[in-house]
């Protein structure tokens, strides 16, 4: 007994010993938490001076013991952003634009969509026309017929036009459209030059048709009510039928019609397409084809083009060529559509490299395209999109 307290004893004094020279060290040798952690101080961008920063940084609190994440921006950064232009004119900066220069303009960039008269292009919005519409049961809004302030129509052309190329128009270019959706609206003559000095005089036929919303104190106590949940009404009556979604229940004895129907339809079908099938066959077709992964990716790359081009089964022209059958075809060789005159005078087809050069860059290719879109940037995304579109003949 005597022998194992000797051995736990000199043990544990060992272990204390060994103990108390490790806190020393660390005590003499490890350098100590600081009371107040260094600061991370933020990463100004190139175009600001190191100066500005400095003042920045020191407004986060960096002197005073504080992480300093973020700063406040600065007026140049600040202004990158602020490009609102407000009715009274706040807002716009120094320029003008005429509606000739506008018509040029317009039909370069805007008509694609909105057509050469600002009339519109198949379900893209019409910019003109609409007088005396706003009472009827479809009415057609427009910059003329329905915008309150001409601050709205220069605010929405600079900020997100054109379609795809947001925000390349210089201001003149802006001052010269809206000049021409003036006239196209039969607001102003054809020799007007809108500028930052005449903006307010142009008078916008609906700017007394807005009133002030008063719901929240006029109709929201009639409304906003527990709702009834169950047993609402006596009894439950369809009133119309939606033929064209086919949704709409129908009468039991259709429905009892409709659940024997299938069974006997899919026998019929099913059965010989398992006999006649050639797996190797199917296999060889695939294998010729293009790349499954590469088409689907494709697939929702065209996603950025749909607005103007259709593919598939009923595809037709819209404010761009329908796409089927488009490698491999001459340039500018669909029939119906009405191309510029630079891709209509352009001899060659569209063979893969010749579509992965205009997608790239449609204007530099082309000049004068119609196309406003800037192009697909990544080699991956054109590989994907044309790889897609060669699954349509």
């Amino acid at each position: 007994m005597s022998k194992s307290l000797n051995l736990f004893g000199g043990t544990a004094l060992g272990t204390i010993a060994v103990l108390t020279m490790a806190v020393n060290f660390a005590d003499r040798n490890v350098a100590g938490f600081p009371e107040n952690p260094a600061v991370m101080t933020a990463i100004a961008a190139p175009v600001v001076s190191s100066g500005m920063v400095s003042a920045a940084n020191a407004s986060t609190g960096a002197s005073e013991g504080r992480y300093g994440l973020g700063r406040p921006a600065l007026p140049e950064e600040v202004a990158a952003w602020d490009l609102d232009v407000s009715p009274d004119g706040t807002g716009l900066p120094v320029g003008s634009g005429s509606v000739e220069d506008g018509e040029m303009i317009f039909s370069e960039n805007c008509a694609v969509c909105h057509g050469e008269f600002a009339e519109g292009v198949d379900n893209w919005p019409k910019l003109a026309g609409g007088e005396d519409t706003l009472a009827d049961d479809d009415p057609l809004k427009t910059v003329g017929s329905y915008w309150p302030y001409l601050s709205t129509a220069w605010d929405y052309v600079h900020r997100s036009m054109p379609y795809g190329n947001a925000q390349t128009l210089s201001d003149d270019e802006v001052y010269a459209i809206v000049a021409y959706m003036l006239y196209s609206n039969f607001l102003v003559e054809d020799d007007f030059v809108l500028s930052n000095e005449n903006f307010l005089e142009v008078e916008m036929p609906n700017a007394d048709g807005f009133i002030i919303d008063d719901r929240a104190e006029t109709e929201y106590t009639i409304w906003r009510t527990e709702p009834c949940m169950e047993n609402c009404k006596d009894s439950v009556e369809i009133t119309m039928r939606a033929t064209v979604l086919d949704v709409t229940p129908e009468e039991e004895g259709a429905e009892a019609a409709s659940e024997e129907a299938p069974v006997v339809e899919t026998t019929a079908v099913t059965e010989p397409v398992a006999e006649t099938a050639e797996p190797e066959a199917v296999a060889v077709a695939a294998a010729a084809g293009p790349d499954p992964e590469l088409v689907a990716a494709g697939e929702k790359v065209f996603g950025k083009c749909k607005a103007c081009h259709q593919v598939g089964d009923g595809a037709k022209n819209r404010s761009g060529p329908a796409l089927n059958g488009i490698v491999g075809a001459d340039i500018a060789a669909v029939d119906g559509f009405k191309y510029s005159k630079t891709l209509a005078e352009m001899d060659g087809a569209w063979t893969p490299e010749t579509l992965a050069a205009f997608l790239a860059d449609p204007r530099g290719f082309a000049k004068g395209t119609k196309m406003s879109f800037a192009g697909l940037k990544k080699e991956e995304d054109i590989a994907a999109v044309t790889a897609y579109l060669s699954t349509f003949e």
